[in-house]
């Protein structure tokens, strides 16, 4: 097995790259190790001192680290990653639908199709672009013009997150939608 290793926006995150699908459907942040205990994988991840987070994408796995060096830690992490596809554990025990369990979004139901277009816009240009960077955004809410948005992955804590957010994805909803005046991470 030959997995591959990429760097991200985020310099405490790696993204690895199995070769194989790791979530058929949605995504997956696991922010604590108390979180990982639904994951095999998860908890061969945060056996390895220095791992602070880990995500599941489609076809890879984001880890992200605390002050410790990446060319220690990714020998182990590696070694992680292949342990668990050899071992033909299941990535979540337990519930099916545990992987897409989001908080509730909420916003005023008159502002519905204002909704479905942000979603569409995010699930479109927004999401695949951020993929490839290890990470995920999701749509959390909309309110009095502010479009809520969580960041995951290695998105989340990421020192250029705030200039995709202001520069980015608010200038791509405002452009399409002029309800739209700001955007802010959750």
């Amino acid at each position: 097995m030959f997995i591959q290793t990429e760097a991200t926006p985020n310099p405490a995150t790696l993204k690895f790259l199995p070769g194989r699908t790791v979530m058929a459907d949605g995504t997956l942040d696991i922010r604590d190790s108390r979180a990982a205990e639904r994951s095999p994988l998860a908890r061969r991840l945060y056996a390895v001192p220095g791992v602070t987070g880990v995500f599941f994408g489609s076809d890879f796995v984001s880890v992200t680290k605390d002050e410790g060096e990446w060319q220690h830690m990714k020998p182990a992490i590696l070694g992680a990653i292949m342990e668990h596809y050899l071992s033909g554990d299941p990535l979540i025990e337990g519930e099916a639908d545990a992987a897409s369990a989001d908080e509730d979004e909420f916003f005023d139901d008159k502002d519905r199709a204002t909704v479905d277009t942000i979603k569409e816009l995010l699930e479109t240009r927004v999401r695949p672009a951020v993929a490839g960077d290890g990470g995920d955004i999701t749509f959390r809410g909309f309110k009095d013009g502010i479009v809520y948005l969580a960041m995951k992955g290695s998105c989340s804590g990421c020192p250029s997150s705030t200039a995709t957010l202001k520069h980015g994805i608010q200038n791509l909803l405002r452009h399409f939608l002029p309800d739209v005046r700001e955007v802010q991470a959750m």
